[in-house]
Order: C-alpha cells, then structure tokens, then sequence
C-alpha cells in the first residue's frame, strides 16, 4: 500500500476517535441514582449506554458495508446506517426506561440542570423531587441522547471504514472497532466524572478537553493498525 493509502484511514480513525468521543457527551446517563429515580437520565453507566448505541450503529455499518461495498456512496450509507442503527437503539432504551420511570415508579420526568426544557419551553424545577436532581427522560435529554447516538454510530462506523480500506478482513475490523469505541467511550466517561444530563448539562463544557484526549489516543491506535497492515 502507498502512503496516501495509509494516511486517509489514519486520518479518519483519529476523526472517528474524536467524534465518538464528542457523542457520549450528549448521552443522558444517570448511573445509579437514575436507577432509582433520584437523577436524570437513563439508570446506567457513560461507557455502557455509548458502547451499546455505539455497538449497534456498528453492527449496522456492517452489514451496510458487506452490501455496498466502499464507494463514496457506499460510505455516504454506511455512516447513514450507523447513525440511524444506533439512534433506534438508544431511543429505545430511553422510550422503555422512560415508561418505567412514569407508569412504575411514578416520577415526572424533570430536568435538574436548566430551569426550563429548551426545546419544549416548560419548566422543570417544580417538578424535581426534594432531594433529587431530577428524574426520568425529559424530552431535552431525549433529543440530546439521539444526536450523541447518532454521533457515535457515525463514528463507529467510519472507524469500520478506516479498517476496511487498510485491507484488514470484516471480522478483524469489526473486532479493532469495538475495541477503539470502547477506548474512546470510557476516555468520555472519565472526562464527564459521574452522570450527565446532555447538551444543557454545565459538564459539556468539558467536551473539548475528552475529544483533545481522543484524538490523540485515536492516532496512536491509528499508527498500531496500520502497522498491522503492513
């Protein structure tokens, strides 16, 4: 392979690392106490609820790729697939956790970090429970989960791309592609420290210094796979 061959899948496994990265900043996690209610968000862990929307907008990128093969318009679906895959995936998980939170524990959904929904214009503060720092899904963090998923699905999808053009086999490439998100995942959630609510939450302001730490893991794992290339 030339050096232009190597560079652009380099090139693109670091912007792949960065927006990844970017994505689970958008992803409303709540950890435990969203578990029980007490917080806004989805009851999991960051790296969890990334790495399975991730996961699926790869798996979807996957099967894209084995049927349109890698033109600029076999790409263009690929990070289509991807991002829609992983999108239905989280929204999902936040329309069932959603019916949990309100039909069976019986919270209203509420934001803790703004004082009114941006997108819907109603207030939240009300709402928040005594004690809590919100609860449920509201729809701001709906919104903010599906852009950060489908965030992540284009980036984990371009990362399947980089490794295809390196001439590493689907199975490998899936494989290096699940590592790398998971890399670039738990770099977000270390960034984040704890639960974050989306796009509104004052923790996103941290976003530029996870998707600094992403980029450069992203081209150090870029330089490994293409070294396995050779």
């Amino acid at each position: 392979m030339d050096a232009v061959s190597l560079a652009i899948p380099l090139i693109e496994m670091t912007i792949a690392g960065a927006i990844i990265n970017a994505s689970v900043h958008f992803i409303p996690v709540g950890g435990a106490p969203a578990a029980m209610a007490t917080s806004t968000g989805v009851g999991t862990g960051t790296t969890q609820l990334a790495a399975g929307a991730g996961f699926t907008g790869l798996m979807g990128a996957a099967v894209m790729a084995a049927t349109v093969g890698l033109s600029l318009t076999g790409i263009a679906l690929i990070l289509v697939s991807g991002a829609i895959s992983s999108m239905i995936m989280l929204g999902v998980t936040m329309l069932i956790g959603q019916l949990i939170y309100v039909f069976g524990v019986g919270v209203v959904p509420a934001a803790d970090k703004c004082e009114i929904d941006p997108i819907t214009k109603d207030p939240q503060k009300p709402y928040v429970t005594p004690g809590t720092t919100g609860h449920g899904v509201p729809t701001v963090c709906f919104i903010s989960g599906l852009i950060g998923a489908a965030l992540g699905g284009i980036g984990g999808a371009l990362a399947y791309i980089a490794m295809l053009k390196l001439g590493l086999s689907p199975a490998l490439a899936g494989m290096l592609a699940v590592g790398f998100f998971f890399i670039n995942a738990v770099l977000a959630s270390y960034n984040i420290g704890g639960t974050i609510e989306g796009f509104h939450d004052p923790k996103f302001k941290k976003m530029p210094n996870g998707v600094i730490a992403s980029t450069v893991a992203s081209l150090l794992f870029g330089i490994i796979a293409v070294a396995m290339a050779l």
